[in-house]
């Protein structure tokens, strides 16, 4: 069994060549779209009138192997409280979408912007519920960062081992009303928790880089 570190350091190679070509992209995302899903939807359309948000998807060497934190949003939030994100939040004036992912990580979990390396962007994708085209980005870092959480902001921290993401028994599907229409949607079972909608269809697509290569996900890292 390696150390973390060099887990995560294998990682970081992997997604740096990875991540400079072309990406799974729409078909990815798609794959965690509620069905049926708004009509004319695509993820990779960019509306005019849509505001822009970033996300950030760090990795860092967790007990179980490399993990990333998702956050249960605070159930007072008046946009998609009680459910689950990957940090991150909207884009202000002037500030480009990677200084904003990272500003809003270290705002809602505490991170060191100056510990973490980005790696690059995965495909953005537009949510028609909130009218946000978001821009995720994948970043490294050595150690565990010491996690704060936002107390208005953050109910809860969920450390997600990368090889419960890669294992296909996390993916589940439920059922629920939607406008009057009965719909169905895929999750990842994560912690007990649902991970689904816009941060499914990122993690979706993250998943989706790493192909056959399981071996980079598994739970010793190899």
């Amino acid at each position: 069994m390696r150390p973390a570190c060099s887990e995560v350091g294998e990682l970081e190679t992997f997604l740096a060549t990875r991540l400079a070509r072309p990406l799974p992209g729409p078909a990815a995302q798609q794959r965690f779209a509620p069905v049926p899903f708004v009509d004319g939807w695509s993820p990779e359309l960019e509306p005019e009138t849509a505001r822009r948000a970033a996300v950030l998807l760090l990795i860092y060497p967790g007990a179980g192997g490399p993990a990333i934190p998702l956050t249960l949003r605070h159930p007072n939030l008046a946009r998609h409280g009680g459910q689950i994100s990957l940090p991150g939040g909207a884009i202000d004036p002037g500030e480009s979408a990677e200084a904003a992912a990272l500003r809003e990580a270290e705002e809602e979990i505490g991170i060191i912007a100056g510990d973490v390396r980005l790696l690059g962007p995965l495909s953005t994708l537009w949510i028609p519920m909130s009218n946000f085209v978001l821009s995720p980005f994948v970043a490294v870092t050595d150690t565990k960062p010491a996690f704060r959480l936002h107390p208005h902001e953050v109910a809860e921290l969920v450390e997600v081992p990368l090889a419960r993401l890669r294992d296909p028994g996390s993916i589940k599907w439920a059922s629920r009303d939607r406008r009057g229409t009965p719909t169905r949607y895929p999750y990842f079972a994560i912690n007990d928790h649902l991970v689904w909608g816009a941060t499914g269809m990122v993690l979706s697509e993250f998943v989706s880089l790493f192909g056959a290569d399981s071996t980079l996900l598994s739970e010793s890292g190899g």
